[in-house]
């Protein structure tokens, strides 16, 4: 079910103390506001600065004026969020984000001793994440959306507004009578997140009122049932080998190869095979029946042989 903030802060029990991501918007804004008051003087707040923009730099300014304000120490990270050829944007700055959290976490102890970090996605974030992923017809990691927590690098990351809408969170802002930035690129509705956030959740909201308490439970038993597939990834993995002994694959059932296939590529190599790569992995592991078949395909950014009785993948 969707909660209040208030709800939501009341259940939020990271480990202090905590760090908030603050890019000085609504959402992030609310977050540091309710961890501020919940837990003075154990919170801090960490600024991204992915210098795409030319408010950036006013950006930086506002979340310097607002923890000054509120005795917050900020930390901020300047990051180059420039995507690669082939690359969404979001992607990029997602990616930037993340190091430029890890950083903060590998910064003298004595002076920084984070041990979580909270970041404001919320509800809406939630369904615009699992719409995408149906859009790119995902399986169950990507119909999984976003976790509520989960452990990067050493760090605890939290969402603990997941299940908090929009709307109530800029509810909760206007009692506060909080300041906050508007980045323009979040109402560009070049982007595809921006569309559905303009479009498709409104027109959602009209015919299935309930749908961001359904849509999660349906995250939520996709992230369920992934967890089951995982841990007989990782049993089929211990038995078929790294690298996988060709025979051993051959013995499983096409639903377990393609599993136990997906969790070796990414656990071991980070290697992400698109449906169609993988339908062709399967048959050509599947026709290797002589001693001589050759086996070398193309699979994500790099190229999976046959090396005498076992699979391999390499990057060129």
């Amino acid at each position: 079910m969707t909660q209040s903030l208030a709800q939501a802060m009341a259940a939020f029990a990271p480990e202090l103390p905590l760090a908030v991501g603050y890019s000085g918007g609504a959402d992030s804004t609310a977050l540091l506001l309710a961890c501020v008051q919940k837990w003075p003087g154990q919170v801090s707040a960490v600024h991204v600065h992915h210098g795409l923009q030319d408010a950036a730099d006013d950006f930086e300014a506002h979340c310097q004026r607002v923890c000054a304000a509120l005795d917050v120490s900020l930390t901020v990270q300047k990051m180059d969020a420039s995507h690669a050829p082939g690359q969404s944007p979001e992607d990029a700055a997602r990616r930037a984000r993340y190091k430029a959290f890890e950083a903060l976490a590998l910064m003298d102890k004595a002076q920084v001793a984070i041990k979580s970090i909270a970041i404001a996605h919320h509800a809406d974030d939630q369904i615009e994440t699992l719409l995408l992923a149906l859009s790119r017809g995902a399986g169950l990691p990507g119909l999984s959306a976003m976790p509520q927590r989960w452990t990067r690098a050493g760090l605890r990351y939290y969402r603990p507004l997941l299940r908090v809408s929009g709307a109530d969170i800029r509810r909760w802002l206007a009692e506060q009578d909080a300041a906050f930035v508007t980045d323009p690129s979040n109402v560009d509705e070049r982007y595809t997140r921006n569309r559905i956030r303009a479009q498709v959740l409104p027109a959602l909201a009209q015919c299935f009122p309930h749908f961001r308490d359904t849509f999660a439970r349906c995250s939520a038993h996709a992230a369920q049932a992934q967890a089951i597939l995982l841990e007989v990834a990782q049993q089929d993995l211990a038995l078929v080998g790294v690298p996988p002994r060709i025979k051993l694959l051959q013995a499983l059932s096409q639903p377990r190869l393609a599993n136990v296939l997906r969790h070796w590529l990414h656990s071991c190599h980070q290697a992400t095979p698109s449906a169609a790569q993988l339908d062709e992995l399967m048959r050509q592991i599947a026709a290797c029946q002589t001693r001589g078949h050759a086996l070398h395909l193309k699979i994500a950014q790099g190229f999976c042989e046959r090396r005498g009785a076992n699979l391999h993948w390499y990057n060129l």
